[in-house]
């Protein structure tokens, strides 16, 4: 299988690096005070692989893309709620543009399976929220592992992205970050190898036990909790 060519194409790639980064990026740092912790941990990342980060804000993804090195984003594409972003076309051509991104389904009914595992085959990374929506309250959700199953099948990392801060920054409701250009975070933590007869929730169980970890690394004796489950867009 192989993935649409805008997924693959230099062309695309190009565009998106203006979008990307002479337009978005300095916005956002613009509108917030980023602190990007980690970088270091990825000197040695190559081929697909699956990001996996906690999801707050709409402004996460924007400042996870911004934050990795240009070389392992290029091709990075973002999966996004369907139900969100490509029901509406404006978003569905911004999110095209912006996170060269792929719809995910949140209903269930898997129309739209199998789009994650193309990309991966056709050599593309991916960034997945596995929590299905942003957090209520800025606490970690429940991670679904179906990006767990998708590295153990592939026999890819996953990147574990802690992100804080985007809660307070842009919580839901809002359509713009508040005023002050709050502090925002993000922190990479060491890629995580599928083990041999290691299942979809174990390796989940890993990266969510990383992105604690990370969380905790930036804010000594934070407690961390876990959130109910709910369905939220975006």
């Amino acid at each position: 299988m192989t993935a649409e060519p805008r997924f693959t194409s230099s062309l695309h790639a190009n565009a998106r690096f203006v979008a990307q980064r002479l337009l978005l990026k300095p916005l956002v740092w613009s509108l917030t005070r980023v602190t990007v912790t980690g970088r270091e941990r990825l000197s040695g990342v190559t081929g697909p692989y699956i990001v996996v980060a906690n999801h707050q804000s709409h402004l996460d993804a924007p400042l996870v893309v911004g934050a990795m090195p240009r070389r392992l984003s290029r091709y990075l594409a973002a999966g996004v709620a369907a139900d969100y972003f490509f029901d509406v076309p404006a978003r569905r051509i911004f999110a095209a543009l912006f996170f060269n991104a792929f719809p995910v389904d949140r209903s269930g009914d898997r129309k739209r399976a199998g789009v994650s595992r193309e990309l991966l085959e056709s050599g593309v990374p991916i960034l997945i929220f596995p929590e299905g929506g942003r957090s209520r309250t800025g606490e970690l959700g429940r991670f679904k592992p179906g990006a767990a199953a998708l590295a153990t099948r592939q026999g890819i990392p996953c990147l574990p992205v802690a992100v804080l801060g985007t809660h307070s920054a842009m919580p839901k409701g809002r359509n713009w970050p508040v005023p002050g250009r709050p502090p925002v975070r993000v922190v990479f933590g060491q890629p995580i190898h599928p083990q041999p007869n290691e299942t979809p929730v174990q390796l989940m169980d890993r990266v969510v036990a990383e992105i604690v970890a990370l969380r905790a690394s930036v804010e000594p004796g934070a407690h961390v909790s876990i959130d109910t489950p709910r369905k939220e867009a975006g």
